[in-house]
């Protein structure tokens, strides 16, 4: 059997009346779940660091002394779950032919005339941004978070180098602040994306609008049957 092109082998039309297609299995659900957590605290303890107006943030971690030393470990979490995550999910991530035509139609994606655009597999061009937005970040802030951990990387990096470090880590924060806000906004834009990470499936209506390649793919699985 040939591998799949547009979806993954955990992937499956689950019942047809109604039709219900299964988008994500529980470990991949957990995983994207403890990535998120991971990246909103980082998110509220980095801020607090960010502006001294904001220090009061350091209090839902139990003081200044205790976000500043679980800043560093978290961010050590969110790298190895979004890996885990990114070893699953990047074959499908990668650019197909179709994405050319769905970016210079952007202006039907916005105005939710989804029917102009072309097919897409299980990830449209905006989501592969997101995906790819979010591996480059995460990587650059977690080299420069180390060159910045003195506690225990303190004596490999020079001053000079640290504060640029701290510059880069400032800026590549920002920007996934940005990609973050962007990804949850795109979440609830389209109805019923919510339910593929809550419940692990969506509608077959959903799958037929938003991702037909990848359904054609999964019901020409089902057709074929496990053993081909």
């Amino acid at each position: 059997m040939a591998r799949p092109y547009y979806s993954e082998p955990g992937d499956r039309i689950e019942s047809t009346r109604p039709v219900t297609v299964s988008r994500y299995r529980g470990f991949i659900r957990a995983n994207h779940w403890i990535t998120a957590l991971s990246l909103i605290l980082l998110l509220i303890s980095g801020l607090a660091f960010f502006h001294p107006s904001l220090y009061f943030l350091t209090g839902l971690f139990g003081g200044g002394q205790n976000a500043r030393w679980l800043h560093p470990v978290i961010g050590v979490v969110l790298f190895f779950s979004f890996l885990t995550m990114f070893v699953q999910l990047w074959r499908l991530n990668m650019p197909r032919p179709e994405d050319t035509t769905w970016i210079a139609q952007i202006g039907d994606v916005v105005k939710g005339n989804e029917e102009n655009l072309p097919e897409v597999g299980k990830y449209n061009v905006g989501q592969k941004f997101i995906f790819w937005g979010m591996s480059i970040l995460i990587v650059v802030l977690i080299v420069s978070g180390v060159m910045i951990w003195e506690q225990f990387f303190g004596e490999l990096v020079t001053i000079p180098t640290r504060r640029v470090a701290v510059l880069t880590h400032s800026l590549a924060a920002v920007a996934i602040i940005l990609v973050f806000i962007l990804h949850v906004y795109a979440a609830f834009w389209t109805r019923g994306t919510l339910r593929a990470m809550t419940r692990g499936t969506v509608t077959g209506g959903w799958a037929y609008r938003h991702h037909r390649k990848w359904l054609r793919e999964l019901a020409g699985r089902r057709q074929r049957g496990p053993a081909e």
